[in-house]
């Protein structure tokens, strides 16, 4: 992936405020569980960020001991996200990427905005796998 030497993965949404939080703390976690934080980058937005991370999310979180309460939802850029190896939207981007070397990757989650803690807890559950296996390519490919 990427160059001889990093792989850049995307984690998007429009508000960037739950599943694409919880992807990239848990992509952060990986990162520096696998030694990779010189070779893969990790970018983060929504296409209308949000104003703050949203309550069950933040809770949801701490059961990992991951705290998502310091974190500001931001916007994203095209230009940031075709600069990525990989892409994941979260089932609800309206992205149209033009690069034809990003892996743009849908994992049609559910919202957790306003849903109660075990249905947030399951789709918290559902990213970690996702992540985590996603690390497992980009691991195994090594720095392609």
């Amino acid at each position: 992936m990427g160059d001889d030497s990093t792989a850049t993965l995307g984690f998007v949404c429009v508000q960037n405020a739950g599943r694409s939080q919880m992807s990239t703390a848990f992509a952060e976690r990986e990162r520096e569980r696998r030694g990779l934080e010189d070779s893969v980058e990790i970018i983060t937005g929504g296409t209308h960020p949000a104003d703050s991370v949203h309550d069950e999310v933040v809770t949801v979180m701490e059961d990992h001991d991951i705290d998502l309460s310091d974190r500001t939802p931001r916007e994203v850029s095209t230009d940031e996200l075709e600069s990525c190896d990989v892409v994941a939207t979260m089932g609800c981007s309206t992205l149209e990427l033009d690069a034809d070397d990003v892996d743009v990757r849908d994992w049609a989650l559910d919202d957790p905005d306003g849903q109660g803690l075990d249905e947030v807890r399951a789709i918290r559950d559902d990213i970690e796998q996702r992540v985590t296996d996603l690390f497992d390519e980009v691991d195994t490919n090594g720095s392609e």
